[in-house]
């Protein structure tokens, strides 16, 4: 199947990025006023969004960058290639299988010079790398599955380039880690 592919930048001075996955139609009610208070600059949706109102709100924060989940319907790209100056992010739904990058997304993303992919669909929230890549997963600031973490991710930019990914816990607005 041939995957619909967009491609788009930031602009330069983008310090601050808020991540989200798996909404479901459904955010987390906390979502909306945890997000503007870290005053991002813009807002990237990793799919599964469920109803596009969900989009169409957040776009009242932040201008918004959006890619098709395996629940939503045609209209959206299947993968977008942002960049941010020097970095390069490659946004897909499906991007890792378990805690493994799939090696057919690592070799998009080195083709479009990405180093940062950004994934959905688990509802796991996760930082790594693999295959010489990083690999973000803002885990789902949607509806809770199983006994996951009800989260949205934050990229941030400072000292230039250097980056920081991290969670933040739509229940209590605090960072979140890994229990442990």
């Amino acid at each position: 199947m041939q995957l619909v592919t967009a491609t788009a930048a930031l602009p330069a001075d983008t310090a601050r990025v808020v991540v989200v996955a798996d909404t479901h139609s459904a955010p987390h009610p906390k979502t909306a006023e945890l997000i503007a208070a870290r005053r991002p600059q813009a807002i990237i949706h990793a799919g599964d969004i469920g109803d596009h109102g969900v989009l169409a709100d957040l776009a009242t924060i932040a201008p918004v960058h959006a890619i098709r989940g395996n629940i939503d319907s045609r209209g959206l790209p299947d993968v977008l290639e942002l960049e941010l100056g020097a970095l390069r992010m490659l946004i897909i739904h499906i991007g890792v299988i378990g805690p493994r990058l799939r090696g057919e997304v690592a070799r998009r993303a080195r083709t479009a010079g990405a180093s940062l992919v950004i994934c959905g669909h688990s509802h796991v929230p996760f930082v790594g790398g693999e295959r010489g890549l990083t690999v973000f997963n803002p885990g789902s600031c949607g509806p809770r599955r199983f006994d996951l973490p009800i989260v949205f991710g934050l990229v941030e930019r400072r000292d230039g380039n250097k980056l920081s990914l991290s969670h933040v816990d739509c229940e209590t607005g605090r960072a979140w880690l890994p229990p442990g």
